[in-house]
């Protein structure tokens, strides 16, 4: 059986349920290298907010898709698709196996073909959705994007008006020629097997609170400061949370208990998408490994 016909894992979950560590753990098992899904992780210098893999996790096992944008540059799923494919299809011309993972469900449905995309965007429909965000507050906006796509406006903030925004490109766009080209695991007929990590919500929220203040031990705050506001990466979670407290608009007591409202309702949402998530299995992490021989013949 070759690498290629071996598949890919793709390992998704909510934020902190242990998806990073487990990858590598996993990819030194089976001599495979990593591809990130993160949304955030892409970018550069948000290393802390984000909890993008360490230098150290970097060096033991190769990563791909991971810091490598500037925070003011926008990214689409339709791009990631792109670069992934790329990245699994080097991956596996060098013979190593190749694991997906990462939180943001648009781009791991986008990425296995189990969702429509819209590669290039339609300047009439970008004109009127930024006309209506003129009128309207986001939380309408996010109400006309439930109305289109339930399960892709669960997943964001009903105050985060860009992702609303594109959302809401794509579900008015008519389906695109371009998108039955697009490189996806199914389109390009790799077997690839779909886990969702499954943390009970009680570990998530004590995991997330341990995340939350080594972010903060770690310099998050001033993490935030370089980042500003203003651009397409601040609207990560957290993120506005700290710029408003360096404004003043919060005591640092304050601040971490809303780091921690904003991450746990983050985290409740990702697992509302995954729940709907086509051909996901629900899986603890400890029978991950031998799910990946199960069903991708990996020894």
């Amino acid at each position: 059986m070759s690498f290629q016909r071996s598949g890919v894992l793709v390992l998704a979950g909510a934020t902190a349920s242990g998806k990073t560590q487990l990858a590598i753990d996993l990819a030194k098992k089976f001599d495979a290298e990593i591809v990130n899904a993160d949304s955030r992780q892409i970018y550069a210098g948000m290393d802390i907010g984000t909890a993008a893999p360490t230098l150290a996790q970097v060096q033991e096992v190769r990563h791909h898709l991971v810091g490598f944008l500037a925070p003011d540059e926008t990214y689409s799923a339709a791009r990631f698709v792109i670069d992934a494919h790329a990245a699994i299809d080097t991956i596996h011309q060098r013979g190593k196996r190749a694991i997906v993972v990462g939180g943001t469900g648009f781009y791991i449905r986008a990425l296995c073909g189990d969702m429509r995309l819209a590669p290039e965007h339609d300047e009439v429909i970008r004109a009127r959705i930024r006309h209506e965000s003129t009128l309207h507050e986001p939380e309408f906006l996010h109400g006309w994007l439930t109305t289109r796509d339930p399960q892709r406006a669960a997943l964001i903030s009903q105050s985060d008006a860009y992702r609303i925004g594109r959302a809401l490109e794509i579900a008015l766009s008519p389906a695109s020629p371009q998108e039955r080209t697009l490189p996806t695991l199914r389109q390009q007929n790799i077997a690839f097997v779909k886990i969702v990590l499954d943390v009970e919500t009680s570990e998530l929220d004590a995991r997330i609170a341990k995340r939350t203040d080594a972010m903060l031990a770690a310099g998050f705050v001033e993490e935030a400061e370089r980042i500003g506001a203003g651009v397409p990466a601040a609207n990560a979670v957290g993120y506005p949370q700290a710029l408003a407290y360096l404004m003043g608009a919060a005591t640092y007591d304050e601040l971490r208990q809303h780091l921690l409202r904003a991450t746990r309702r983050y985290a409740r949402r990702q697992r509302t998408w995954f729940r709907s998530e086509p051909y996901a299995l629900w899986i603890k992490s400890g029978d991950v490994e031998a799910a990946a021989r199960e069903f991708l013949g990996w020894t």
